[in-house]
């Protein structure tokens, strides 16, 4: 189409729910007497319909792992039941999965749960999913096959965030794993925290102040979130070999060689895992796949679950796991692969592929020349990590700017024409445009608004980019991919582009007195493209 253009989602174990909020806030502000003292609580609170025990479990390279089993009632020698293996999240001890480990026994499932090593009581140090998380994955599956009722036919993995990625690493060098539940994982380490080649500063730093107050980081990890926030460009590939050796991406042939059935639930708004990386792994799966995306920050849209609550993510597990391990014909094997729920009004779209998201695109042409001073924020950011994200899921107040009040000394800004019916934006906006910097290194961060009739606007998406080795004054292209969402523009508002060069959220890398200008060569116009939802 012709470009328009633009100016210059009861507790069952009342017991159980109390402990799990009890661990979420422990875990939060390092609590650690309070989580050590949980697992006698939690024995208390586990039904008479399934019994929970709790064991040293043998992790690789000869440390002890802390477990719990969950055994179904009535469970008598030689019986056989499909297992589920949970890893914790970061920072989290083994009772996290409390709740939802009580229901699947009830079901009919052996549960068997652990902190994952470098955490709380488990031993060894904590090596961000490394090979030694892996091994243990493979550890704990031998142990549960040879000390619980479980089938080696029928294994599943799950969990939150950090058990999320270490499911998904299993999956790929597990063959034993049949079906997976991954939420609010990462496919892609260094797209997640390090995408548009620009350290995502809170999220880093938040992990690495977690794995302080819970655990025992490893040298190697240390020495990582050193470099990494320190900036030294000279270990840039160091960083970045070692967060693909973390990837699930990494491992995409093996992945779909062992054929494991992936479920994956993330947030639009997460704080440390962005959805665009966990989309495009969802694209390049060949077994069989689900993907869902809901509103919130990291983890949000299934802690409900965790406390034992009515949860979409976990009643939609629940099915996948009845489903690829019991042979349940439950028709979730048949619904459309995508599930999105809108951050607008909470409704739930099914699209039978990623690509058919936003099928429409709507090209809005970026003209004119725009030059703005580096070093200032604007006013313009991605908000706080974790807050805003979560106010935008409860309250709907994503982070807001007064456009017309941006000082377009620091912010360039783009307006497109008022629209006369809804935009529905759904996946992921792309900025084209032409970029020349005074300087040979820079960051700049892209933020698409709605803006209403008086100039307010909420943000729909953001995205930062660092550029390195640049010649100055010689324009280059920059193409940025803005963070995948679902997002709709009521009539009577329009959009805002906005690129400045400081954010909270990120560290830059503008040196002083760096001057960025954004242009619209005939040969090569600049663009944002801006995709739809088809009507």
């Amino acid at each position: 189409m012709a470009p328009h253009h633009l100016s210059g989602r009861p507790s069952r174990t009342t017991a159980a729910a109390v402990t799990v909020a009890a661990l979420f806030a422990g875990a939060a502000f390092g609590l650690a007497p309070a989580a050590e003292a949980a697992p006698a609580r939690a024995a208390a609170a586990a039904s008479a319909s399934s019994s929970l025990t709790f064991h040293d479990i043998p992790g690789s390279g000869g440390i002890t792992l802390k477990g719990n089993v969950f055994t179904p009632a009535g469970a008598r020698a030689g019986d056989r039941y499909p297992l589920i293996v949970f890893p914790t999240s970061w920072g989290m001890p083994q009772i996290e999965y409390l709740a939802q480990a009580q229901k699947l026994a009830d079901a009919g499932y052996t549960v068997v749960s652990y902190t994952s090593r470098g955490f709380w009581l488990s031993g060894g140090n904590i090596e961000v999913a490394g090979p030694p998380d892996v091994a243990d994955v493979s550890s704990v599956i031998d142990w549960a096959l040879a000390h619980t009722p479980s089938d080696p036919a029928r294994i599943g993995m799950g969990g939150v965030s950090y058990g999320a990625g270490i499911s998904l690493l299993a999956a790929g060098h597990d063959k034993r794993i049949k079906a997976v539940v991954a939420m609010s994982g990462w496919a892609d380490l260094i797209q997640s925290i390090y995408s548009g080649r620009t350290q995502h500063l809170q999220a880093a730093a938040m992990l690495g102040a977690a794995g302080e107050i819970t655990g025992r980081p490893s040298a190697e990890l240390n020495q990582i979130l050193k470099e990494f926030l320190g900036s030294d460009l000279s270990k840039e590939q160091d960083m970045i070999d070692w967060g693909r050796k973390r990837s699930p991406a990494t491992y995409l042939d093996q992945i779909n060689k062992n054929g494991a059935a992936l479920m994956l639930g993330n947030a639009w708004g997460d704080s440390l895992f962005p959805p665009n990386q966990y989309a495009d792994f969802f694209t390049k799966l060949t077994g069989p796949k689900r993907l869902e995306f809901r509103p919130g920050d990291h983890a949000t849209a299934e802690a409900t679950g965790l406390l034992g609550l009515p949860n979409d993510v976990w009643t939609d597990a629940h099915r996948w796991f009845d489903h690829y391990l019991k042979g349940a014909d439950n028709g979730i094997d048949k619904e459309q692969p995508v599930q999105l729920k809108s951050r607008t009004d909470g409704s739930y779209e099914a699209y039978p592929s990623w690509q058919a998201v936003g099928a429409a695109k709507e090209n809005l042409a970026l003209s004119g020349t725009q030059k703005i001073w580096a070093n200032v924020d604007s006013g313009a950011d991605g908000g706080i990590i974790f807050l805003s994200s979560i106010l935008d899921q409860f309250a709907k107040l994503p982070p807001m700017a007064s456009i017309p009040l941006l000082p377009r000394s620091f912010a360039a800004v783009w307006q497109s024409q008022t629209y006369g019916e809804d935009r529905r934006i759904r996946g992921t906006a792309k900025l084209h445009t032409t970029l020349t910097s005074t300087k040979e290194s820079g960051t700049l961060v892209a933020y698409l608004y709605d803006v209403g009739p008086l100039g307010l606007g909420k943000l729909v998406s953001n995205a930062p980019f660092t550029f390195h080795g640049q010649t100055p004054g010689k324009p280059f292209p920059v193409d940025l991919e803005l963070f995948s969402t679902s997002y709709d523009v009521p009539a009577g508002h329009h959009l805002a582009l906005v690129v400045d060069t400081v954010d909270p959220l990120y560290i830059e890398h503008n040196p002083l007195g760096a001057q960025l200008t954004f242009s619209s060569p005939a040969s090569d116009p600049s663009y944002l493209t801006v995709p739809l939802r088809e009507k």
